[in-house]
């Protein structure tokens, strides 16, 4: 129940900056505990929870057509090179490169 607060928090509240202190104090325990716990519960960190929901934000914006500024801004990113950096490392193609795949047929 107390991880579940603090990945409600990350879902409900992904756009805005969210620091380990905040989610601790949701979840009723310490930093390192939620980390740790975090980690073993939802098999990732809640700074990598944080910025795996901010990137599926991000890929239906995409599909959308949002401006790639737009989408960095609207998925929480301080940047469009901070946006482009995680998207990159998450998906294996720039934000670019993935709305061009999503119109250009296979061969």
């Amino acid at each position: 129940a107390h991880l579940e607060r603090a990945a409600e928090l990350i879902r409900d509240e992904y756009t805005r900056p969210l620091t380990l202190a905040e989610l601790a104090k949701v979840a009723g325990i310490t930093p390192s505990h939620l980390v740790r716990s975090f980690a073993r519960h939802y098999g990732m960190t809640p700074h990598a929870y944080l910025l795996d929901r901010r990137i599926r934000h991000a890929r239906q914006l995409l599909r959308r057509g949002t401006p790639l500024a737009e989408v960095a801004l609207r998925c929480g990113f301080a940047d469009q090179a901070h946006f482009q950096h995680h998207f990159k490392r998450r998906v294996a193609a720039t934000p670019g490169c993935y709305r061009q795949s999503l119109t250009t047929p296979t061969r």
